[in-house]
């Protein structure tokens, strides 16, 4: 009989053993799962991709300095209006002309992905068609990058609150 009983002892003990192991991965589990929406929260809250640099307006006019854009790279900044923020990107395509538009387009801009820069082109990370740079503020509609007027004044770009404005519907 004590055979017997030290071999139910030993199955008993392993049984809770294997019971707590079960019970901390699960507790690890759901901690993980908490760090991840809490990153995720963080994320979403604080205004999303960080690649955006915040503009605002004086006396309704922003200004950028074109030394700040020159080196053919697309730069992404965002316009916070009283009903949200506005999205745009700039950049000088191969041309040497100073381009910029909204990073949306009127066919995908409900996915909210804008476009990502692919050497003399601008991708749209929905669809995946491809712009080349020189044709940004020349072809609008369809996918194309959501033209944003602009001029440049001394060594500074210059938007109108109001054309950022106009953006709104994308965003």
């Amino acid at each position: 009989m004590a055979k017997k009983d030290k071999q139910q002892a030993a199955t008993k003990k392993q049984v809770i053993v294997e019971t707590k192991k079960g019970k901390k991965g699960i507790a690890l589990g759901i901690g993980i799962a908490a760090l991840i929406i809490a990153f995720v929260g963080i994320v979403i809250f604080s205004g999303g991709d960080s690649r955006f640099k915040p503009v605002e307006a004086e006396a309704g006019i922003v200004r950028l300095p074109v030394s700040e854009i020159n080196d053919g790279y697309a730069h992404y900044y965002t316009y916070k209006s009283s009903r949200g923020s506005i999205n745009f990107f700039v950049l000088r395509s191969s041309d040497g002309v100073i381009r910029a538009a909204f990073d949306a387009c009127d066919v995908c801009y409900r996915e909210k992905k804008g476009y990502r820069q692919e050497g003399d082109y601008m991708v749209c990370n929905n669809c995946g068609q491809r712009f080349l740079s020189t044709q940004i503020n020349v072809i609008r509609g369809g996918c194309n990058p959501a033209p944003l007027d602009r001029y440049v004044e001394g060594q500074y770009l210059v938007f109108k609150a109001s054309d950022i404005e106009k953006g709104r519907i994308y965003f």
